[in-house]
């Protein structure tokens, strides 16, 4: 399947590799913004056209599927102009800044009967599938509680500073704690949809919707709750997840001196019903790097068969609750959430 990919900063410079190296993918075209990257791009792949203007890419009627790695404020955009020109779109997480523009996004996609996919590759994680399956298996009984906690170095500020834009990035939330949410709402669906959220933030610089310290419990109807909570005044990469039902827990941790490390240490850990003590799980090599390579095979894969890797409803969900986070840390009150 030819791609053109657009975006080509710090994570497209990934994703254009995961294509390029990719079995059953080529990088055909790849859209620029700045003469840097441009000449980086052209540097790294000689074989594939760059471009400055994005529509250009999209004119070119021999790519089939369109990657997008953009700044938040131009998913909606972007999004919704290569489904118009009929490409089957990957768009990077979040889907959107709001519920409105994912809206958008999905008659776009009905419209133009393309794929419209999600990317959220913690769904692909070798790591993270293994606690899934362990969930759905009955392992630890019926789901109670969970914790996920991350601990890392601040965010990188992207191009033009873009991720420390609150007009651009639209949140913090809508940034990496998303991933968390969309784990939980995943690993809980048994449960069905969360009934409310209440959040507590802080930064160094106060600045609305760009919290250093974030803090949030996500509540179901029969009492089960998940505690999701992150600094950005941390170092190094350190992830714990703790999860804990009625006859059982796990509990899984992920490590590295960067996010995007090809060292990492990880661990997942299991005591299941009727044990009174823990036992490894064997986990393959995992990491978000790893995890992409894998999202972009599938989805081409997937695409081929008119299907997405990700429903991209689930992908309008989980932006609803990481907006009604940010409500009710600027409210100061518990969010209901209608789902």
């Amino acid at each position: 399947m030819n791609f053109g990919l657009i975006g080509y900063g710090a994570w497209g410079c990934y994703h254009g590799e995961a294509i390029a190296q990719g079995d059953g993918t080529e990088l055909t075209a790849i859209a620029c913004k700045s003469k840097r990257t441009v000449q980086k791009a052209s540097g790294d792949y000689p074989e594939a056209a760059v471009y400055r203007d994005y529509r250009d890419l999209l004119k070119r009627e021999d790519i089939e599927a369109v990657d997008i790695v953009l700044p938040t404020f131009l998913h909606a955009q972007v999004g919704i102009e290569a489904l118009n020109a009929g490409k089957h779109v990957l768009l990077e997480k979040p889907m959107a800044a709001s519920a409105e523009q994912c809206d958008r996004l999905l008659e776009a996609a009905r419209r133009n009967e393309k794929v419209l996919s999600i990317g959220h590759e913690f769904r692909l994680s070798t790591q993270w599938t293994k606690v899934k399956e362990l969930v759905d298996q009955g392992k630890i009984g019926k789901p109670l509680y969970a914790m996920v906690s991350l601990f890392r170095f601040p965010y990188r500020k992207g191009s033009d500073e873009w991720r420390y834009d609150r007009e651009r990035v639209g949140s913090w939330i809508l940034e990496e704690p998303i991933h968390f949410f969309d784990f939980i709402l995943w690993i809980f669906e048994g449960l069905g949809n969360p009934v409310s959220i209440i959040a507590q933030g802080n930064a160094k610089k106060s600045t609305e919707g760009l919290y250093d310290n974030f803090t949030s419990v996500l509540k179901y109807r029969d009492g089960a709750y998940a505690l999701i909570t992150q600094t950005l005044g941390g170092f190094e990469h350190h992830q714990v997840v703790e999860i804990v039902g009625t006859e059982g827990s796990i509990r899984n941790l992920w490590s590295g001196a960067m996010d995007r490390t090809l060292e990492p240490e990880f661990d997942l850990k299991l005591q299941e019903r009727g044990s009174d003590h823990c036992v490894d799980v064997p986990i393959e090599l995992s990491g978000e790097v790893f995890e992409l390579r894998e999202e972009i095979r599938e989805t081409a894969r997937l695409f081929n068969k008119g299907e997405p890797l990700y429903p991209p409803e689930s992908g309008r969900r989980v932006v609803i609750v990481c907006n009604e986070a940010e409500r009710s840390l600027n409210e100061g009150r518990e969010i209901p959430l209608d789902l």
